[in-house]
């Protein structure tokens, strides 16, 4: 069975040529970067705001004050890959705001008109008191957090793809073994419902692997400021997650 090809439109792509792309608000695929940007990452850098012990209600505000700032001040046109991983310089600038915004003893809040596009506050406090003992210091929920924001894009793209190429059913009977969790039928009882035979099966979830991996491996890339950063910075994230590989086997 061949691989599902690129579809034609990928998923918004997390790089610094999209942080590029925010640092200009004032045209409509700069508005449409910060606003992606804001999405993907509003809740690691919650997670990381309590975690620092802020209460739930002055990490929203604070979380919201952040994104808000990014858009006000367009810190984001200074920005230069050259300084690293990206997920890097972002907690660099949110420890930087927190402290400002403490110092300030935060006369009135922030944000206004500007709210964090997709910010459920009440959402945000349920996933975070989800996460694992609190022996996690604010840096690694962070750092564990980003990884996971990676691998659910990952997983989003690879959905995508499948669909594009019309084996929705094949990915949704497979997807469960990327991660070792979740529907792990034999591959008999998998071929029998999809109607192929034991050995295609196989081959596609072997594929499946592969795709998974490479897609990882791009996302990864768009994240780091050089290629040859990848393989460093997918250890970093595995790490975070404690460890394993890309694709569970």
């Amino acid at each position: 069975m061949p691989a599902p090809a690129d579809p034609p439109h990928r998923f918004p792509q997390t790089s610094w040529g999209l942080v590029g792309r925010a640092g200009q608000p004032l045209t409509p695929e700069g508005r449409q970067a910060l606003a992606t940007l804001c999405e993907l990452y509003w809740y690691p850098v919650y997670a990381f705001v309590r975690r620092r012990g802020a209460p739930a209600d002055e990490a929203r505000d604070l979380t919201q004050g952040f994104f808000a700032r990014l858009l006000e001040r367009n810190d984001l046109s200074v920005a230069d890959q050259d300084r690293g991983r990206f997920r890097s310089w972002l907690v660099a600038c949110v420890k930087h705001y927190v402290a400002n915004e403490r110092e300030r003893a935060r006369a009135q809040k922030r944000g206004g008109d500007a709210a964090l596009r997709g910010f459920d506050a009440d959402g945000a406090e349920r996933r975070y008191q989800a996460e694992p003992a609190h022996v996690l210091t604010p840096e690694a929920l962070y750092e564990r957090r980003f990884a996971l924001v990676l691998l659910e894009r990952t997983l989003a793209v690879l959905q995508d793809q499948y669909a594009q190429a019309g084996q929705a059913r094949l990915f949704e009977a497979l997807k469960g073994r990327l991660s070792g969790e979740g529907d792990e039928r034999p591959h008999k009882e998998v071929a029998a419902s999809l109607g192929m035979s034991v050995e295609a099966v196989k081959t596609a979830t072997s594929r499946l692997y592969d795709r998974y991996e490479r897609n990882l491996r791009e996302e990864v890339a768009r994240t780091v400021a050089r290629v040859q950063d990848v393989d460093e910075e997918l250890r970093s994230l595995l790490s975070s997650l404690g460890g394993g590989s890309v694709d569970g086997r």
